[in-house]
């Protein structure tokens, strides 16, 4: 394992592939923002992002956009927050008819998610406001009052809700906020961990053996040197990496099964057109 910088300067082909894919992949929707993005509300759209966030854990990326869909069509717009809240096997069986199945991890707690997020607004009720008042850690210190957001360690979730606002568009909302220039870490999804352990600079092995602020901290520098003035376009971009789509991989679906994969030539999941 090396520095980000070293990996840059040691590997310049293997790099500069690696800033040809995130340039190819950072305009691919975001699964929680391209359902999110077209609710006309901005305050509901701002509360259904946070809920599609907190339920994006142990699905695939098309499974968490089906359910969000179906959620917000079963209980539009502020059905989210606005008492009477939907009951426990209301929304239950939203998600049962959406995957088939109660077989998620998430499944008994899906709707203590949905309250939570709902009580979450009804104590902020400005949403906008919320966002523009506050820091960024100001933002990643309310969010731990919803069930499954985190409140210790790195908070994946939290971070990744404060990027999707936050974000310029069409990373994220575009939405202002009060810009002390201390942000949280960026998100460290799996498909960057995929890639940072198997073609980035931990390739040679112990990035499992690192403590989460290491390999946090690893991941930062890394999205920097990949996309100096947006390093969020890099954490973006990355998620995709032989992240489960429709049929294979979301980076084969969009590369033509990897013919147009700037990375084709240093991937061993690589399908190779001879």
């Amino acid at each position: 394992m090396v520095s980000a910088g070293r990996f840059a300067s040691d590997e310049p082909a293997l790099f500069q592939s690696t800033v040809d894919f995130v340039q190819l992949f950072c305009d691919v929707p975001d699964p929680v923002l391209a359902v999110t993005s077209k609710i006309e509300s901005l305050d509901a759209r701002i509360a259904w992002t946070l809920l599609g966030t907190d339920l994006f854990q142990d699905r695939s990326y098309g499974e968490i956009g089906r359910l969000l869909s179906a959620l917000y069509e079963r209980f539009p717009g502020d059905k989210l927050w606005a008492l009477p809240v939907p009951t426990g096997p209301e929304i239950e069986a939203v998600v049962e008819s959406t995957f088939g199945s109660r077989n998620w991890s998430l499944f008994k707690n899906v709707a203590g998610i949905f309250w939570s997020v709902g009580l979450f607004v009804r104590r902020h009720p400005d949403l906008e406001s919320w966002v523009r008042e506050r820091t960024a850690n100001g933002m990643w210190r309310d969010l731990g009052e919803i069930y499954f957001m985190g409140k210790n360690g790195p908070r994946v979730k939290a971070c990744a809700a404060i990027y999707r606002l936050i974000a310029p568009r069409p990373l994220g909302l575009g939405l202002e906020f009060n810009n002390d220039r201390r942000l949280p870490p960026l998100p460290l999804t799996m498909g960057s961990r995929r890639f940072i352990a198997m073609l980035g600079p931990a390739r040679e092995g112990g990035f499992a053996e690192m403590e989460p602020a290491q390999k946090q901290a690893l991941a930062n520098d890394f999205f920097v040197q990949l996309v100096p003035g947006n390093p969020y376009a890099a954490a973006h971009a990355l998620q995709f990496y032989l992240e489960e789509g429709c049929e294979d991989f979301i980076c084969r679906e969009r590369t033509e099964e990897c013919a147009l994969c700037p990375l084709k030539d240093f991937c061993d999941y690589a399908v190779h057109h001879d």
